[in-house]
């Protein structure tokens, strides 16, 4: 994973073995806007405006840098249920540093426990860039214990990402190589624009995609092609990526330059009528509660410890 390539060394890689649930359909679409904005603070809490209505951000950011790198807002109104996390290291392409993939680290965290989200949208609030990977210049100054240390963390980054219980949506709306691709790799559902590039190009740098991008690539464009991505290190088009499955949508892109995102908020909208895993698992938990204390209950497990048919009275 790196800005022109990889995160280092592959090590085993989880990949889970089902997805916490797929897309729950309705209808709509909304532009929104991001808001001004603040001094880079750790958990601010504030009220912005938007297209989209009004939401509450969290900001992470450093306060050195003096930059919000991470965003994170939760959509109001017709969007409520909405997160957005929006990368914002402007300076460095959205590269992946040690503060920013703990900002996302601490950001996914928080989602996955808040049983009001509903859908994440991941997406860049720099233009013409998704994240460029790895931060080459902050790995320069590793050493080899603080660089696996990092490829770790960003494994892991990727993979508590995969894991969240609500859909996910990456909106690439520009460059997404490394690093930046297997982010996208490990949502449920990615968009892009047709200018936007994406590429796994670690093997430029003597290396090979470190943080799930050998596992997840192959499993969303099949074997060969993923093969022949990785040697290649091979930069694709939104075009391409959509005729090889890379991508379910790909947009011509707008003045804005948030087509894609603006594609990744409709479908996040279609799907915030219908249940969510945690409601889902709610109900079946109440449901399988009310059988506990039936006499039918206790008949069918003597039954089975008798080796006989069961005679249920409906009691």
């Amino acid at each position: 994973m790196a800005a022109a390539g990889g995160l280092g060394v592959l090590q085993g890689c989880s990949v889970r073995l089902a997805t916490a649930y797929f897309a729950r359909l309705g209808q709509g679409m909304v532009t929104d806007g991001s808001g001004p904005r603040m001094s880079s603070v750790s958990w601010r809490h504030c009220w912005t405006s938007s297209n989209a209505g009004v939401g509450l951000r969290r900001t992470y950011g450093t306060e050195a840098k003096g930059e919000e790198e991470l965003r994170v807002r939760y959509l109001e109104e017709e969007n409520k249920g909405i997160v957005v996390l929006g990368i914002n290291r402007s300076s460095a392409k959205n590269a992946l540093s040690k503060n920013l993939i703990k900002m996302l680290s601490k950001a996914v965290d928080t989602l996955k426990s808040d049983k009001k989200v509903r859908t994440v949208i991941v997406r860049s609030e720099v233009p013409g860039v998704f994240c460029a990977g790895a931060d080459l210049k902050e790995r320069t100054q590793m050493n080899l214990k603080e660089v696996g240390s990092f490829v770790s963390k960003s494994r892991a980054l990727m993979n508590e990402m995969a894991n969240l219980p609500v859909p996910t949506i990456a909106a690439i709306d520009g460059i997404a190589l490394g690093g930046g691709l297997e982010l996208a790799l490990a949502c449920d559902i990615r968009v892009a624009a047709s200018s936007a590039k994406m590429g796994l190009v670690e093997t430029k740098l003597a290396i090979i995609p470190g943080a799930g991008g050998t596992q997840r690539l192959p499993r969303a464009i099949g074997m060969a092609l993923a093969k022949e991505m990785i040697f290649s290190a091979r930069v694709l088009d939104g075009q391409e990526a959509k005729s090889i499955g890379l991508i379910s949508h790909v947009l011509e892109q707008n003045e804005m330059g948030d087509a894609a995102y603006r594609k990744a908020l409709a479908l996040a909208r279609e799907f915030l009528p219908q249940v969510d895993l945690v409601t889902g698992l709610a109900i079946e938990e109440a449901c399988y509660a009310q059988t506990i204390p039936t006499k039918d209950r206790l008949e069918g497990l003597l039954a089975f410890k008798e080796k006989r048919p069961p005679r249920y009275k409906g009691e």
